[in-house]
């Protein structure tokens, strides 16, 4: 286990656990606008973007605030903003655990989806990581400053000159009012993916319900990504507690604890959300987290 953010435990575990706890950054190299960086895997993933944003490094910017650590990043890949972790990294590092040879997938190795990776599918469970490699920009920043919230938020605060250390503290302001912090309340991060649906099936749905949120899919113009929080919200979720077990009051793709819930109760509250979704709006919502046994 790296963090241990994006897990949630069906049972106590009596085996032996591997906590991934390994630190270190080493420049591989650099060039006019470009630098190459390897982590290891045990590095806090917020503790790196703040290293990133001192030295001037962008591409992480909008991840600012993610749980966990850099060698579960892969795993997930991590997303949040319109960006997601596979657009800088060049390659993960690993060691197969039945041979405990050495391997390094590349980027397209990997097989990076949305929320998904070689890693959490094909390979799960096959290889630990160990360190992951990126490439950031040192020089002509691309800044993903488009998503609703972010241009808010830089509104609100009245900063007018886009730069990734702005953009990073109107992501860290967006979470940390929306999400609940972990050491204070039991939670997982994002319980739940927001599905992506067919065009034919989204405009089935936008007749019936024309505020829905939505997004696009990269350049693929016949899916639709949905926000997965409001259709959550609209089954009227958001804020309701069943015993320990409840879903956040400001963010509703958030499961909680609020003290002895267990995690088949956790595990029991996911899936009437998911049939009360299923059964008002026809979508599937798929989870987010890893669930242990």
């Amino acid at each position: 286990m790296g963090g241990g953010s994006n897990m949630l435990l069906l049972n106590d575990i009596d085996r032996l656990v591997v906590h991934i706890n390994t630190k270190g950054k080493e420049v591989l190299k650099k060039d006019k606008n470009h630098i190459w960086i390897k982590v290891a895997a045990g590095e806090n993933w917020h503790e790196f973007v703040l290293w990133c944003l001192e030295n001037n490094y962008g591409g992480v910017e909008n991840l600012a605030l993610i749980p966990g650590n850099v060698g579960t990043a892969p795993i997930q890949n991590i997303g949040a903003y319109g960006v997601e972790v596979k657009d800088v990294i060049v390659d993960v590092h690993t060691i197969e655990i039945a041979t405990r040879k050495e391997t390094i997938f590349s980027n397209s190795e990997c097989k990076f989806g949305y929320r998904d990776s070689i890693f959490k599918n094909l390979q799960k469970g096959k290889y630990i990581i160990t360190d992951v490699s990126f490439k950031l920009t040192t020089n002509n920043h691309i800044i993903h400053d488009n998503y609703g919230a972010i241009r808010s938020k830089l509104a609100e605060k009245r900063i007018k000159k886009h730069c990734i250390a702005s953009v990073a503290d109107a992501v860290i302001s967006i979470r940390t009012e929306k999400l609940p912090d972990p050491k204070k309340i039991g939670n997982s991060g994002s319980f739940f993916k927001n599905p992506i649906i067919s065009k034919s099936d989204f405009n089935k749905l936008k007749e019936k319900y024309p505020d829905i949120p939505n997004y696009s899919v990269n350049s693929n113009t016949e899916l639709v990504k949905l926000a997965a929080g409001w259709l959550i919200d609209q089954c009227e979720f958001k804020g309701k507690r069943f015993g320990d077990a409840g879903v956040h009051k400001n963010q509703a793709l958030v499961l909680v604890n609020y003290g002895n819930a267990t995690g088949k109760e956790i595990l029991d509250l996911a899936y009437k959300i998911q049939e009360t979704v299923k059964q008002k709006f026809g979508v599937t919502l798929e989870m987010e987290v890893n669930l242990i046994s």
